[in-house]
């Protein structure tokens, strides 16, 4: 029985890198393949993630898991955690490992390269502007899909305050005139 539960310090080792190596991973795949990956799920992406936690959890817990084994990859990924949240506080980290904003929409246009680039679907555009209450193209002012993989839409009327678009990927194609001076 002790055996089903302990975990040697060599396997402990094992555990450990494996599971730093499999978070890394993971956070560099997200940084390479875009926000979209963080976005609302589909049935598909569904099953994507549960995939991946399948394959991240037994490489990280090795051959025969235990129940050491996976507390101490528990405790890996919230060390991996707080070291990432520790990495962002400073400047040049966060754009290694934050994927900037990118616009999705100035004013009624879409902007078909971003679109691309961020690995979204137009119908999935209509579909995010539809939950905002968007009722005609004319009433956009932009769409951002932010590094967080939420999609913000704002509305024309007040002016967007330049400052809100700082770092954001295409934010130079926004119509001066939806633009506070």
């Amino acid at each position: 029985m002790w055996h089903a539960l302990s975990v040697t310090p060599l396997q402990a080792l094992a555990v450990v890198i494996a599971t730093a190596g499999m978070y890394w991973t993971f956070v560099i795949l997200v940084r390479l393949l875009g926000q979209r990956t963080l976005a609302r799920m589909s049935s598909s992406d569904l099953a994507t993630a549960i995939a991946l936690g399948a394959v991240v959890g037994r490489a990280a817990l090795g051959y025969t898991p235990t129940l050491g084994a996976g507390i101490l990859a528990l405790a890996t990924l919230f060390a991996m955690q707080a070291l990432a949240g520790q990495l962002q506080r400073r400047p040049r980290a966060v754009r290694m490992l934050a994927s900037r904003p990118i616009l999705l929409m100035a004013g009624s246009e879409v902007v078909q390269r971003n679109l691309a680039q961020a690995h979204l679907r137009e119908d999935a555009l209509w579909a995010k502007l539809r939950l905002a209450g968007v009722r005609a193209k004319r009433e956009v002012a932009c769409v951002i899909l932010e590094s967080t993989g939420d999609i913000s839409v704002l509305r024309v009327g007040e002016r967007i305050d330049p400052q809100l678009l700082d770092r954001v990927r295409g934010g130079d194609l926004l119509p001066r005139d939806l633009l506070a001076n």
